[in-house]
């Protein structure tokens, strides 16, 4: 069966994450449709996801920014949570979207706030 070009970039990211995985780094998924966008920090070794943050949760939907104001609220929020947890090394799952736009917003908003990655 032939993969399509976006379930190939999908899987090559993914893989290359979990070839040089550590127990003390979580990978960071992130989803994004055309109007809202989500991200999960996952431990991989245990198959667990540990929390997640999306623009579709009441507080965040209520302010009505446009999508990039959305991405960095979303990645405030997932720092936060990860800065509770005492979590500040993770991989970067970018999934099957580029690096560009809202993604790498949220990328360097997640490193303003004390992410490693």
């Amino acid at each position: 069966m032939k993969l399509s070009t976006s379930l190939r970039r999908k899987f090559r990211i993914r893989n290359k994450a979990k070839k040089v995985a550590h127990p003390e780094r979580f990978r960071l998924s992130i989803c994004r449709s055309s109007k809202n966008i989500s991200a999960q920090i996952i431990d991989d070794k245990k198959q667990t996801t540990l929390f997640s943050a999306s623009s579709n949760e009441k507080d965040v939907k209520i302010l009505k920014k446009n999508k990039t104001e959305l991405s960095i609220i979303v990645a405030e929020k997932l720092a936060k949570k990860a800065h509770q947890k005492k979590i500040t090394k993770i991989f970067f799952d970018r999934g099957i979207y580029k690096y560009h736009g809202r993604v790498k917003i949220f990328a360097e908003t997640l490193r303003k706030n004390g992410m490693e990655f």
